[in-house]
């Protein structure tokens, strides 16, 4: 039950849980991984810092800051895409709210995460009196590190995965994880389950497994390469905003392609559309848009002063 297999890399995890007990309490590595996330982005925040002569305190006060805002951000976000989930005929009102509240049950979307997160650096920013889009640029690389670690909270919990697939990395998760093939059946197109994934149940050593797309690892591996180009570059940005607004632009790109392959995805109402990759879509082409902008009149600025 516990297993998770890379069946084409011949890679078997025998024992990967979703979290341990400490007496009654349980602690599930998602929010260990969240919290790991924040710890090592600010590490790499605060060097930047050091690095652009800025005083690496200030960003332990926005992170201070900033916990709460993303947590509720995040879960705001994924409520507000999936209400039929919380509000139900014959519930109360009570319930509903509890419900909506509940994290510890699931449910957080990390773009509501970092427009949380943006919301408080620009108040942050404005009450210390410092440049919104320096902070901008030096919380890039650190965010992209809690981003990377977050997607592997979704490999603990086996979700955000996306369709059947039999590519190189392809990722088998047991039928028995989920309860049973007939539970499965009944629950096929319900935004995660698909025919597809059942019609192509395979059996490994006397067990049944779906294969999918594991797209928590592809957003991870594309955020990390997007970390590494900004790494590169960022001796040589031409103006504050820039390594903030790359971030935005690969960043959202990459999203463009992973939500789409992805099955669990929010959809606006009434539309029937993926909100987050029309939101990453919006991203790509504002990203741009400032990118060329800033650039076109810092070559006017040079050129008069020539």
């Amino acid at each position: 039950m516990y297993e998770i297999r890379f069946p084409n890399l011949g890679i078997v995890l025998k024992n990967v849980a979703d979290g341990f007990f400490i007496g009654n309490f349980e602690i599930r590595f998602y929010g260990m991984v969240i919290a790991l996330g924040f710890i090592l982005g600010y590490v790499l925040i605060a060097r930047e810092a050091k690095r652009t002569g800025q005083d690496s305190e200030l960003y332990l006060d926005y992170m201070l800051w900033l916990v709460i805002p993303a947590i509720l951000g995040a879960r705001i976000y994924y409520v507000l895409f999936s209400l039929g989930d919380y509000i139900k005929e014959g519930q109360s009102v009570k319930d509903t709210i509890l419900g909506m509240l509940n994290i510890r049950g699931g449910g957080l979307a990390i773009y509501g995460g970092v427009i949380a997160g943006i919301i408080t650096l620009l108040i942050f920013a404005k009450k210390r009196k410092v440049s919104t889009m320096l902070m901008l640029d030096t919380c890039a690389m650190g965010l992209l590190v809690g981003q990377i670690l977050g997607r592997w909270g979704n490999f603990f919990n086996r979700e955000a995965f996306g369709g059947y697939t039999d590519s190189l990395l392809a990722m088998a998760i047991p039928v028995e994880w989920f309860g049973s093939k007939n539970y499965l059946l009944s629950t096929v197109n319900n935004g995660v389950i698909t025919q597809e994934m059942i019609d192509h149940v395979v059996t490994i050593e006397g067990m049944e497994f779906i294969q999918v797309h594991p797209t928590f690892l592809y957003e991870s591996l594309w955020n990390l390469g997007v970390l590494l180009v900004i790494f590169l570059y960022r001796r040589y940005k031409k103006f504050d905003g820039e390594m903030f607004a790359m971030y935005i632009w690969g960043y959202g790109l990459g999203r463009v392609w992973v939500e789409g392959l992805r099955t669990d995805s929010l959809m606006i109402p009434g539309i029937n559309f993926r909100v987050s990759q029309l939101l990453a879509a919006f991203c790509v082409v504002g990203a741009s848009i400032f990118i060329i902008y800033k650039r076109m009149k810092l070559r006017n600025v040079n050129t008069e002063l020539e």
